[in-house]
């Protein structure tokens, strides 16, 4: 029941009411006859509300007939029914073809909706394909204005050039521009979902022989009262991106933090600056704001601005100083040190615990590594027993911190003895690695938080290798040897760099007479194939010949501005070097004052992602040939030292014969195998979580980026989406093993996916000890004629028809580019 101040407390706290008598005795009387209470009628007077009246009576209800006639019904104090219609008081069946009468109106009316719904579906089908053919003849008639203006444009120039007054612009003209302009801003509503990749500055530097300026801890330290370190502690494990870095990077931060104020009036933050900074609100009062409305205010000891110390990012909203304001701040470049510091240190101190270990002195450096990234912490207190006489164990431990006692039973002694005390480095429990051990000895804590490095021989098995697998390597501890040519040798990189086509080779030579400062002198631009922050990527075609080329222009000054320059150049040395039919080629590079240039392959079978976004999601047959196709990319770069990191399906391009391949190198990097390292970037939606904490990556990220991909191809959105950057990945970081699955992904590719997108790196598909071959021989690719895709036999779902070299219609059309940047002369794209 609802008390007449119900409305009036909305949102508070309900009171109870005492319920009328009548009504709470109700359940304890007997059950009224199917002759004074229609079944049907009774179960709609209980579900009703009653208007109860003053003296315990109830309202009466009416129940309409077919022929119009009402019904009375009311519910006497004593419960029964009483009909007040004179053919129905004392005639039951009467009352049963009352409702078999409208039994039948109801089946007629839903009959009636579901022929209407049938009807309405059958023209919003109709309406969709009138849509779609429209949609085809506004590209054409788009394509052709352009081609309009452009002439037009040209002529004028002419006149112009020859000294005439020039073409005064004509309504047909104007009238030309205003639809294309018009077209061109339905493209960019179309180009909305495009997903954008976002870097931090390289950590390293390749394009020249100075250095980065060396990091140092001590420089960088700020002194505080212990109180005022405890209080930004507190603020920065209060967020919930911040929360999740360990103790000891959380109180370097603490220490490296300065002190910034700001007066009255003063912005902290402005929307649509660059950021640099993470900061906690010390004292004073700051309000936030976007697009001038005002959205909160920060509390003292909160930290915000978060996402700017994880990589260049445009700021989303301005915070602004009611009051004097002091806050502490910390710089991007700072904590990514610390961050990148502190995970080497520590690894470097693991792999020389682990050099030290007889059993594995002779692994390779990159199974080496793999045992460090295995690695799990379990912590003991004093008396704690690590491993007990007698047991069967599986765990090979490493003392990282604090002393452990080893005792052992003897018929000399009734208590097991101490013999020996162990130290940080020691190990034990190593021959628990090849097989089942009984230990032989008690493992006890001998101190409070003792730290122990440990892996089980499972994990061992399976990243690293079996003990028979890992034979030849370990000779100087066990004694039978199996012949070291049964093994096969890792492939190096020399042996993977395959020999260019003569194609390729003869193409070169002859852009290579291009003026290397000019490349419009040859080329002449047809269309733009794509737009981003960088730049564009135009459809360019030799002059007087029938050759297209797909050329990047990227600004120099937005480079420079974003310090991405190491980045341009790794992508330029990358694809270069590159030979694979699942990776774009690069013929050559051009320079001028404001642009550096890639001559590329041009693919104009159309971008994946608009396909997708088209068509909502693929099925099963046309996604897996698209991730075996990227699969065979990942395992050409992965095999020659590259690690891509900018994975989605914007950055995969289809040829004429259907076939994907992978373009846009700007964040791909050679490492070493069983290397690191430590820059942030990728796409948000796709990063991997040891990117967000900043523990340093390798390929895995790859094989993560690979199950999203899987993901996004059969649903039409990736499964980590949020309504910002810091959203998304705290999504990211709670990880994909709780996540319920859409039911249009299968079993197959659902098992995949969490195999890909496994939190610890080491545990994921394609980073085990048998590499990408797992991914091959996942379920889901059962039957699956990867020797056919190799060799381009394959025929692909995704093939469609490419009239000529400049055939564009599969890319969106693109307003053009009015932003002339300015020059940018430093000298850092002297090798371009």
């Amino acid at each position: 029941m609802k008390t007449s101040t119900d409305e009036d407390t909305d949102g508070m706290e309900m009171k109870s009411v005492k319920t009328p008598p009548t009504i709470r005795h109700r359940a304890h009387r007997p059950a009224p006859t199917p002759t004074s209470r229609p079944h049907g009628l009774a179960l709609r007077e209980e579900r009703s509300p009653c208007a109860s009246m003053g003296n315990g009576s109830v309202k009466p209800k009416q129940q309409k007939q077919p022929d119009g006639t009402m019904v009375n019904l009311s519910i006497s104090n004593t419960g029964s029914n009483h009909f007040k219609d004179p053919g129905l008081s004392t005639n039951p069946q009467s009352t049963l073809d009352l409702l078999k009468a409208k039994v039948d109106d109801l089946e007629k009316e839903s009959k009636r909706k579901d022929e209407d719904i049938c009807e309405r579906n059958l023209k919003i089908k109709q309406l969709q394909e009138q849509l779609a053919k429209q949609t085809r003849i506004i590209a054409e008639v788009t394509e052709e204005l352009q081609s309009k203006c452009i002439q037009l444009n040209k002529l004028q120039d002419v006149i112009k050039t020859q000294g005439g007054a020039g073409l005064h612009p004509s309504p047909l003209k104007a009238k030309f521009n205003q639809h294309v302009s018009n077209l061109f801003k339905d493209t960019l509503n179309r180009r909305k979902g495009a997903k954008a990749g976002v870097s931090a500055e390289p950590t390293t530097r390749t394009y020249n022989s100075s250095s980065l300026p060396k990091f140092s801890f001590e420089k960088a330290r700020v002194w505080k009262d212990s109180s005022v370190k405890k209080l930004i502690t507190d603020a920065l494990n209060k967020n919930q991106f911040l929360k999740r870095l360990e103790t000891q990077q959380i109180k370097d931060m603490v220490e490296c933090m300065y002190e910034k104020t700001y007066q009255q009036g003063d912005y902290v933050i402005k929307q649509g600056e660059p950021g640099n900074h993470l900061f906690v609100l010390a004292d004073g009062q700051l309000d936030v704001f976007q697009h001038s409305k005002m959205l909160t205010t920060i509390e003292v000891w909160t930290a915000f601005g978060e996402l700017a110390i994880l990589y260049n990012c445009t700021r989303t909203a301005s915070v602004r100083a009611v009051s004097k304001v002091k806050t502490w701040a910390l710089d991007r470049e700072v904590f990514q040190n610390i961050m990148r510091i502190k995970a080497q240190t520590r690894h470097e101190q693991y792999r020389n615990f682990l050099r030290s270990v007889s059993l594995l002195a002779n692994l390779p450096e990159e199974k080496l590594n793999k045992i460090v990234d295995c690695l799990e912490v379990e912590y003991y207190d004093k008396g704690d027993y690590v491993i007990r006489e007698g047991e069967e164990g599986d765990t090979f431990y490493i003392i990282a911190k604090g002393k452990i006692r080893v005792t052992q039973s003897s018929q000399d002694h009734e208590e097991p003895h101490t013999i020996k005390i162990l130290q940080k480095g020691d190990y034990f429990g190593e021959k628990a690695l090849i097989s089942d051990d009984v230990r032989s000895a008690n493992i006890i804590a001998d101190e409070n938080d003792v730290e122990c490095l440990v892996i089980d021989r499972e994990t061992f098995s399976q990243t690293v290798g079996t003990f028979r697998e890992l034979q030849k390597y370990l000779q100087g501890y066990v004694q039978t040897v199996l012949d070291k040519n049964s093994y096969p040798k890792s492939p190096t990189h020399a042996q993977l760099t395959q020999p260019q086509s003569q194609e390729v080779i003869e193409l070169r030579e002859r852009l290579s007479a291009f003026s290397p400062s000019s490349p419009f002198e040859n080329l002449e631009i047809i269309t733009t194939l794509g737009v981003g922050g960088f730049g564009r990527v135009e459809l360019v075609r030799v002059k007087n010949e029938d050759v297209t080329f797909a050329l990047k222009c990227i600004k120099k000054k937005h480079i420079v501005d974003t310090r991405q320059e190491e980045h341009i150049h790794s992508e330029k040395q990358i694809l270069m070097e590159a030979y694979s039919p699942f990776v774009v080629k690069l013929y050559c590079t051009f320079k001028d004052k404001k642009y550096v240039y890639m001559l590329l392959e041009a693919c104009l079978g159309g971008e994946i992602w608009s396909l997708l976004r088209d068509r909502g999601s693929f099925d099963e047959h046309t996604a897996k040939f698209c991730v075996a196709c990227v699969t065979e990319a990942f395992d050409y770069l992965h095999r020659s030292g590259i690690i891509y990191r900018d994975l989605k399906p914007e950055n995969l391009l289809l040829d004429t014969e259907g076939y994907i391949k992978l373009v846009d190198f700007g964040f791909a990097k050679k490492i070493g195998l069983g290397q690191k390292t430590w820059t942030f970037c990728g796409t948000p939606e796709y990063v991997a979580p040891e990117i967000i904490l900043n523990k340093g990556h390798d390929f895995s990220v790859d094989f993560w980026s690979l199950g999203i991909l899987v993901f996004e191809l059969l649903t039409g959105n990736p499964p980590f989406s949020g309504s910002d950057h810091m959203m998304t990945y705290t999504f990211i970081l709670k990880g994909i093993e709780k996540m319920e699955f859409p039911k249009k992904i299968t079993r197959r590719p659902e098992d995949l996916i969490r195999k890909l997108c496994r939190q610890n790196p080491t545990e994921r598909l394609g980073n085990l000890k048998n590499g990408i071959v797992d991914i091959k021989k996942h379920r889901w690719f059962n039957g699956f004629n990867w020797e056919g895709l190799k060799v381009r036999k394959l025929p692909s779902p995704l093939k469609r028809e490419v009239l000529g070299p400049t055939d564009h219609r599969y890319f969106d059309s693109y307003p053009p580019d009015e932003d002339i940047p300015p020059d940018e002369l430093s000298g850092w794209d002297a090798d371009f």
